[in-house]
């Protein structure tokens, strides 16, 4: 027997899968298998029953909400006849995040070098007020979106992650790789807002965020989503924020974890830098 229990309603369909990894199923997996067991009626009741007769084998419970595109807590629970074991389906922690340091001044194309030269004034760098102002502008030229706009604290942050002389400035390069950063993850959200408001949900948020090179697992987007959504929503300058993070501090997790073990050793000096700077 499945039993589940949520403040909204549950519809649950069991999908038969053989040799099941720790993966987090997408869209494409459910339009090319169909169920083969679901609860009798798709009905808006806290809570939904059923009793099952399958044969031995490995079986995938997926609840629902009675709204698309609404997220609840629920209890599931599975009582069995025989001995059986339950797993959450997950992705194991990972990133990809290229090589920045291909790229040198020769390859940077002569007018993008005169517009850097005009929005860096004489001193020839950024800093975190002249990256906010020209990414507010830029940002006032795309009325699809939905922003408050960058703030000072985003705006820091992002030169922490580009900054590599310590200047807390970004030089040419810097600034170009940032730009080229900030493209690409603009066609990112473009893609990824599915209905076109503007902004992500949490949905649209997890498939965005695995597009940029960031497999997550569920905690952690739901912890993403909490700090970042204003009104269960991602707007263009949090989700840019929240990769700029990302980003961040897997670098510096890779810095730590010298020998690519998946784990990292710092003293207080190292962590404090970290966390204070970072």
């Amino acid at each position: 027997m499945v039993r589940t229990c949520t403040p909204l309603a549950l519809l649950f369909m069991r999908f038969q899968k053989r040799g099941c990894q720790n993966v987090h199923l997408k869209k494409d997996f459910f339009l090319k298998h169909s169920s083969c067991a679901r609860s009798e009626t798709f009905i808006n009741l806290r809570e939904v029953s059923t009793r099952l007769r399958l044969p031995p084998g490995e079986y995938l419970v997926v609840p629902s909400t009675f709204e698309p595109s609404k997220e609840a807590d629920f209890v599931l629970r599975v009582f069995t006849e025989k001995q059986s074991e339950t797993e959450e389906l997950d992705e194991e922690i990972s990133a990809d995040l290229g090589d920045d340091d291909e790229i040198t001044e020769d390859d940077i194309d002569d007018s993008f070098k005169s517009m850097f030269a005009q929005l860096a004034g004489e001193d020839m760098e950024i800093s975190i007020q002249e990256l906010r102002t020209i990414l507010n502008r830029v940002l006032s030229r795309h009325k699809d979106l939905k922003t408050d706009g960058f703030s000072v604290e985003s705006c820091r942050t992002m030169v922490n992650l580009m900054d590599k002389d310590g200047s807390a400035r970004l030089g040419l390069v810097e600034f170009q790789i940032l730009w080229n950063k900030i493209r690409k993850w603009l066609v990112i959200f473009r893609d990824f807002d599915l209905d076109k408001s503007g902004a992500m949900s949490s949905y649209e948020m997890r498939l965005a965020v695995e597009a940029a090179g960031f497999k997550l697992n569920n905690r952690l987007n739901q912890i993403l989503v909490a700090r970042y959504a204003e009104n269960e929503m991602i707007d263009f300058d949090n989700f840019i924020c929240c990769l700029v993070k990302l980003e961040a501090m897997f670098r510096y997790f890779q810095q730590f974890d010298k020998e690519g073990s998946g784990e990292a050793e710092m003293n207080i000096s190292e962590w404090l830098y970290l966390t204070m700077c970072g």
